[in-house]
Formats: structure tokens, C-alpha cells, sequence
């Protein structure tokens, strides 16, 4: 009689393959898709809510509060209005308490439009400090695209650099597995920039690099094992190559959830600080950008990259042949059984029984190979001596 397969969590924690997820990549390539697709069509259409230091302006920021109170958002911005007859391109408040600020962002002004906007506000507004405490700042445009075009240089040097490495040290079809998986992280990560308006500032374009190092330490710990469940594979007919890869993903999954939530848990922190105590600014799009980041790059190693990689293995005749005889096999126990013929996709370590057998076999050879036997010498035994073993 069968064993029961324990619960969801129980099955999480033991690995023994039973979430059919390379079986089932067609759904998640549909899913991931829709997804990539609207964050793709977001990018192209609506493109980038771009930051100051990408678009160039004038920066004027000045306290928070007054003698009559806290200066609001509004009331800064009917400020602006008045002095140069159109509204801001953004007003935030940065910082909490006695050190929060007002910044404004606009078209680049020039000096004496400045002076009529901090004239403005100072009348209006009457911060603490005076006019005094209202400073500017002119942002050239040609600073943010340089940042841009050296992120862009540093990325193509990466994707470079990670398809050498995971060629050697693993396979090609893994390398560009692990390639897809990437471009689908930075993609997705862009396009929810794109989708809910956030700013994008030189600080998410390099948050937007380190996370790449995150997803690819993830898929790599994925791959290792499915190298290891596929060594020699193509001389063996108890699970195909997709299995033995899907057991892997079982087998490293509980790793993945535990290390994306230690990594997510201070990001978490860290957003919540950005955004709390310090309102806008480096440490909020720094966040914001690892988030995302990091959870879709948890979700691409374990429903994206291994996937792929059982797709480009399984277009090499070898394997496909070794799949065939495992069916072949399987069909043959089935006959011998008089029962069914198992479908393709069955995880075969999901049968606690076999599974079990397969376990005590193990345990059982280990425990021969570590109890030498003892055998006397051969001159020993010609010459009549005594080997230690009582006589009768």
C-alpha cells in the first residue's frame, strides 16, 4: 500500500520531485510571457519616468517648514506657478522632522529666472532661514547619459563574461539559459519601473546591475545540481533528462524560497526607511529597483532558466533517444505490472515506495563499505598460523 505524500510543505522541505515544473514549462513560458509582454509594450509606449540627472534642469530646494507651519506640496507648487506661469515637473518633500526639504525640479532656468522663483517662494512661503535657505543647482542632461552609456557597456561585458563562464564550466545550452533567464529579470524589472511612474535615476541604473549578480548565484546553485542529477544520464534509463533536471529544481527549491527571503527581508527594510523616514531620493530608487529585482530574479531560476535549458538539451538526438528507451522501459515494467504505460512527464521520485527502496539500498552499501572484512594471509593459512578467528 502506498505511503502517503505528506503535505504541500512537507514535500517542499524533503526535495523528492514533486512539483512537476519542468513538466509543466509551457504554462509558465505563457505566464512569463503576458508578463514580459505588457512590461516590453510599458517601456516602449510609455517609456521612463527620467530623473534630472538624465533629463537636465534646474533644482531648487528649500525647509520644509515656516513660522506658520509645515510648507505643503501644493502650496509650493502655486508658489512656482505664480512666479513663472507653469507648474513644476515634480515637487517632493525629502527627509522627516526638522530636517525635511522641499525639492522642486524643473526646466533648466536661467539666472534671473531663478532669482524671481527663490523671490517667489521666500514672499510666499516665508521658510525658515529666509531666502537664504532656498538653494539651486543646474544638472547638465550629458551627466546621466554618460552614466547610461556605461551602464549599458558594463551589461553587455557582463552577459559576455557569464555565457564564457557557464560554457565552461557547465554547457552551452545551460550558458544561454542562464542568459535568457537575465535579460528576462532586467526586462520585467525596466518595464515595472515603466508601468507604475517611478523615477529613474542614476541610483536605479546601478541597483539595476546588482541585481543581476543575485539572479545568476541563484540559477548557477539550480544548474550545479542538475548537473549532478544528470551525470552519465545517456547510459541510464530510470528518469530522462527533464526529470532528472525538474528533480533538481525540487531538490535546491527550499534553498531558493530561504535565500530570496534573507536577501528581500533588509531590501524590505531599506524601503521602508527610503520611504518613511527619509521620503525620496538615492536610498528609495536604490531599493525600489533590488525588490524588484531580486523576486523576479528567484522566479526566472527556478520556472525560466531550468526550463530552457531541458528545451535546448532535449534538441540534441542523444537525449532523445535516452528518453525513448526510459519510456520503453517503463512501458515494459507497465506490461509485466498489467497496468498502464507511465506518460512522459511522470516524476518518477515521486513514488515514495521506489524512493524508499532506493534509500535503504544506499544506506546499505555504505554500511558494507565502511566495515572492512577481515581474511587471513595467505602464508597464514599455508603455514597453519593462527588468523585471530576462534577454531573448532
Amino acid at each position: 500500500m502506498a505511503k502517503s505524500k505528506g503535505s504541500v510543505f512537507h514535500r517542499l522541505y524533503v526535495g523528492t520531485g514533486a512539483f512537476d515544473i519542468v513538466g509543466k514549462r509551457k504554462r509558465w513560458y505563457v505566464i512569463f510571457g503576458l508578463i514580459l509582454l505588457a512590461c516590453i509594450a510599458s517601456i516602449v509606449f510609455r517609456g521612463f519616468n527620467l530623473g534630472i540627472d538624465f533629463t537636465g534642469g534646474t533644482r531648487i530646494q528649500l525647509p520644509a517648514a515656516s513660522s506658520s507651519g509645515t510648507i505643503t506640496v501644493e502650496a509650493v507648487k502655486d508658489s512656482f506657478g505664480k512666479a513663472m506661469g507653469e507648474e513644476p515637473t515634480s515637487v517632493q518633500t525629502v527627509g522627516t522632522g526638522d530636517a525635511a526639504t522641499i525639492q522642486i525640479r524643473s526646466e533648466t532656468l536661467n539666472a534671473d529666472q531663478v532669482t524671481k522663483v527663490k523671490t517667489g517662494l521666500n514672499d510666499d512661503l516665508k521658510p525658515d532661514g529666509g531666502i537664504g535657505a532656498i538653494s539651486d543647482s543646474a544638472v547638465s542632461a550629458s551627466w546621466g547619459g554618460e552614466i547610461t552609456t556605461k551602464a549599458l557597456i558594463a551589461l553587455g561585458v557582463f552577459f559576455l563574461a557569464v555565457a564564457i563562464f557557464l560554457a565552461l564550466y557547465f554547457e552551452l545550452s545551460m550558458a544561454v539559459a542562464a542568459l535568457v533567464a537575465v535579460l528576462h529579470d532586467v526586462l520585467i524589472t525596466a518595464g515595472i519601473y515603466s508601468l507604475v511612474g517611478f523615477e529613474v535615476s542614476p541610483a536605479t541604473v546601478i541597483g539595476l546591475l546588482t541585481i543581476l549578480g543575485f539572479s545568476l548565484y541563484d540559477t548557477v546553485v539550480v544548474f550545479d545540481k542538475v548537473k549532478e542529477n544528470t551525470r552519465g544520464i545517456l547510459g541510464l534509463t530510470r528518469r530522462t533528462y527533464g526529470e532528472a533536471a525538474n528533480l533538481a529544481v525540487n531538490q535546491t527549491l527550499m534553498r531558493s524560497i530561504n535565500t530570496s527571503l534573507i536577501a528581500l527581508l533588509p531590501v524590505i527594510g531599506l524601503l521602508a526607511i527610503g520611504v518613511g523616514l527619509l521620503g525620496v531620493g538615492t536610498l528609495k530608487d536604490l531599493a525600489l529597483v533590488q525588490l524588484a529585482g531580486m523576486a523576479v530574479g528567484a522566479l526566472s531560476s527556478i520556472y525560466i532558466a531550468t526550463p530552457v535549458a531541458v528545451d535546448l538539451k532535449m534538441r540534441d538526438p542523444r537525449y532523445k533517444a535516452q528518453a525513448q528507451r526510459v519510456m520503453a522501459r517503463r512501458a515494459n515494467l507497465a506490461r509485466k505490472a498489467g497496468g498502464e504505460v507511465p506518460a512522459v512527464d511522470v516524476v518518477e521520485s515521486t513514488d515514495d515506495e521506489a524512493l524508499d527502496a532506493e534509500l535503504r539500498r544506499e544506506k546499505a552499501v555504505a554500511a558494507a563499505a565502511s566495515v572492512p572484512a577481515r581474511h587471513g594471509k595467505a602464508g597464514d593459512v599455508r603455514r597453519g598460523r593462527p588468523t585471530g578467528k576462534k577454531q573448532r
